[in-house]
């Protein structure tokens, strides 16, 4: 088997890709593996770093606005058309998969035209312009939310596989989280992930939070501010007088190598609404507070938030709403009610796909006849 894997720019695009790749390689240590990406994408230095085969076309991100720029895009478009159609007549793949980004909307076309099979995986509940363009031409979509099916082309063959998260996520046990992060296994534990983009506005929001759980006997909280906002976020401890080393059940980290150890333990998960993250979050069946990234094209974290506020395993905060108050009152009020926050963790466990990745790679074998 041979296959071509494109997607890129973030790695929302990238990671998904690498987990497929990882997939058909284990099953199929014969399997031939290819990357295409773009030179500018973060693709260009993780995937390499991965130990697959990367080859570089051209490709630019869609402009809304007319203006000179949307000349360039096209041109660039029409050029990575041909990059992609020279580079899989000399692969000869028998599968291209494609996970998002504009970098697969000439690979994938490509690949129509060469009618090569052809598979797209979309991981939010609203998709990207790119994959939304290329589902009424592909062999098969795979989708991580059913809600996502209604904006696709009504010639899309769509199956809802999940997002494939790392198997350490699922295997990882609370005793073996505690002792790695030295926590007491016997307090209620809130994990709030900033990450290093867009977790600003939730970093802001923590210190006063912090100093109503400082010293408490029944919870702990695991604060990571993401490698950009960890200074400012001890500073703004310190100005409160918030003694962290006093407290002794308040810890700050600007990123956990572990985070599969930090989600075993995690009693309650507070977080953006990236498609990973609640991958992640529902594979563990953990209830969460979600705080959608604003920015994000099409708005699409909102989207992914509300899949799991409609069925009840997820609060949503607003970015526009989010106060040191609303999030106090939110995590208190879970605390306090057991009853409501197990409600949440089975729900958001009934949403959770443990067997993504199998389900993804049969639907490769499927269309490659193998």
């Amino acid at each position: 088997m041979r296959i071509v894997l494109t997607g890129g720019g973030t790695g929302g695009h990238i990671y998904p890709a690498l987990a497929i790749a990882r997939g058909l390689k284990e099953n199929n240590p014969k399997a031939e593996v290819l990357f295409l990406g773009t030179a500018k994408g973060l693709e260009a230095d993780i995937v390499p770093r991965e130990g697959f085969n990367f080859e570089i076309i051209t490709a630019e991100a869609l402009r809304r606005k007319l203006s000179l720029r949307v000349f360039k895009t096209v041109f660039s478009a029409i050029k990575g058309f041909f990059d992609a159609l020279r580079i899989l007549k000399r692969f000869k793949p028998t599968v291209v998969v494609g996970t998002g980004g504009y970098v697969c909307a000439p690979v994938i076309s490509a690949a129509v035209m060469l009618k090569i099979p052809t598979l797209i995986h979309e991981q939010n509940a609203y998709p990207g312009i790119t994959n939304k363009l290329l589902s009424g031409f592909v062999t098969k979509v795979a989708a991580t939310f059913p809600e996502s099916r209604k904006y696709f082309s009504s010639r899309a063959d769509i199956k809802v596989t999940g997002l494939p998260v790392r198997p350490e996520i699922t295997m990882a046990e609370r005793e073996a989280g505690v002792k790695a992060l030295s926590l007491d296994g016997n307090r209620f534990t809130v994990l709030v992930l900033g990450g290093s983009r867009g977790a600003r506005s939730i970093n802001k929001a923590l210190p006063d939070v912090a100093a109503k759980v400082c010293g408490q006997q029944g919870m702990q909280l695991v604060l990571v501010t993401g490698q950009t906002g960890y200074e400012e976020t001890l500073g703004d401890f310190r100005s409160r007088g918030i003694d962290l080393a006093g407290c002794g059940n308040v810890t700050v980290t600007p990123y956990l190598y572990n985070i599969d150890e930090a989600l075993a333990v995690a009693d309650l998960v507070i977080c953006r609404a990236g498609a990973t993250s609640i991958a992640e979050i529902t594979v563990r069946g953990l209830p969460s507070v979600l705080i959608p990234y604003p920015y994000a094209s099409g708005n699409h974290q909102e989207y992914n938030a509300e899949a799991l506020v409609r069925k009840g395993a997820a609060v949503m905060i607003p970015d526009r709403n989010l106060t040191s108050k609303v999030l106090w009152d939110t995590i208190y009020n879970l605390f306090s009610d057991r009853q409501v926050l197990a409600g949440m963790a089975e729900k958001s466990r009934s949403l959770g796909k443990p067997g993504a990745l199998k389900h993804i790679l049969q639907l490769i074998n499927d269309i490659s006849g193998q």
